[in-house]
């Protein structure tokens, strides 16, 4: 700091070291890097078709031409977003199981946006608060959170054997530890970097244990539509929804409306009642207007347009439909290819995971490995991103995947 200081007051920056690579960004740029014409990334989280590329779906390319047609002005839009985008929000997220008068709903770049605004809220209207995360969690979860401030603490999702949900840790932990008005961070379908989900259930349970104890839930909703289906992989956010008074629900359309780059997400907030919602909305603003002041357009009105429209929306529950079953066919193919591998290794226990990710188990040296030896790229935690795979080359990665576990 000294040394920045001195700098400083010579006109010139300092020397500073490089800080340490992304865990998973980071290992995108080294797939990049790679020269072996047989690479295959498998860590960052998005969806591949089986030529490898993650496509524009057929419904957004009609909206967008639609929006060139039409759109007027590229003025600024209110701090919250666009209105009938935040509309749109609450109709795939909550599907009216909640009044929208107790709804505060922000249009936010992404659902990380959301996860950073949700953050500034907490630590600025309810401080001292922390918030407690699952072990283990996306990468990210903690960094954003200790960017505003917000202290953290860990609860246990995965069992002991990391194939299965640890539902009476996670109870045991916050019981024990977790005071009323803490924040619980629940990841509502699609566990990243797991794949594990508690069934209905459990959710139901969950939802009344935080009640009980007057917990604060924080959903991370990012991959609604991979599951099971739309409404099925909301079955947490409606068991919440039920049984808790107050909540704050961060969601993307990155992933089931394939917009990854136009970074649209929200964040709705549910109060008690309208006028509770009303204040919080005017909390938030200020939150959005000292951060990055109003979100983009394009991307919300992209979803606007499809969700506003029957043609468009029937059209894009068909190619959400056919991104998911084709994950879960890849799914069942890694497991029956590995299992003709004769490795030994049973990966059955993937085929109770949802979404893109799967925990497969393999350790750090093993994913290491893989890289070094076969330019296989799977993140360091051992998390696979099922939706990179591809048909035609799952022998090539199922064989190094053998040949690393029996070395």
């Amino acid at each position: 700091m000294n040394e920045l200081a001195r700098s400083h007051s010579n006109g010139r920056c300092a020397s500073l070291s490089t800080a340490p690579p992304d865990a998973i960004l980071g290992l995108t740029e080294a797939f990049l890097a790679d020269t072996n014409p047989e690479k295959m990334n498998l860590s960052v989280g998005v969806y591949k078709n089986a030529s490898g590329q993650t496509p524009i779906l057929d419904c957004v390319k009609e909206a967008e031409r639609r929006l060139v047609e039409e759109e007027k002005t590229k003025g600024y839009l209110p701090i919250d977003g666009l209105g009938e985008y935040r509309d749109r929000i609450a109709d795939l997220v909550f599907a009216g199981s909640i009044e929208r008068d107790r709804l505060a709903i922000m249009q936010t770049p992404g659902g990380t946006g959301a996860l950073r605004v949700a953050a500034a809220f907490l630590v600025g209207q309810l401080s001292p608060i922390r918030i407690w995360i699952p072990t283990p969690t996306w990468a990210n979860h903690a960094a954003v959170f200790d960017s505003e401030g917000l202290p953290t603490e860990s609860y246990r999702y995965l069992s002991a054997d990391k194939k299965s949900f640890a539902f009476d840790g996670m109870i045991e932990d916050l019981q024990k530890n977790s005071k009323p008005g803490d924040a619980v961070l629940l990841h509502a379908c699609c566990h990243n970097p797991t794949g594990v989900d508690p069934t209905s259930e459990q959710w139901e349970q969950i939802a009344t244990f935080m009640s009980e104890k007057r917990l604060l839930p924080l959903i991370d909703f990012a991959y609604q539509g991979f599951g099971k289906g739309l409404e099925e992989d909301a079955v947490g956010v409606r068991a919440v929804m039920r049984h808790c008074p107050e909540a704050i629900v961060c969601n993307s359309f990155s992933k089931n409306f394939g917009l990854y780059s136009e970074r649209v997400g929200g964040l709705s907030l549910v109060a008690v009642d309208a006028s509770e919602a009303k204040a919080a909305q005017s909390h938030l603003k200020r939150v959005v207007r000292s951060n990055y002041s109003n979100p983009p357009r394009h991307g919300a009105a992209i979803v606007a347009t499809i969700v506003g429209d029957s043609s468009l929306t029937s059209l894009w529950h068909t190619e959400l439909a056919g991104m998911r079953d084709r994950i879960r066919s890849l799914r069942r193919k890694f497991v029956e290819t590995m299992a003709r591998t004769g490795s030994g290794h049973d990966f059955s226990f993937l085929l109770d995971q949802h979404g893109m990710f799967s925990f497969s188990g393999l350790n750090k040296m093993q994913v290491d490995q893989l890289k070094n030896e076969h330019s296989i790229y799977i993140v360091g935690s051992g998390r696979i991103n099922v939706a990179g795979m591809s048909e035609d080359r799952m022998d090539f990665l199922c064989q190094a995947v053998a040949k690393v576990i029996e070395s």
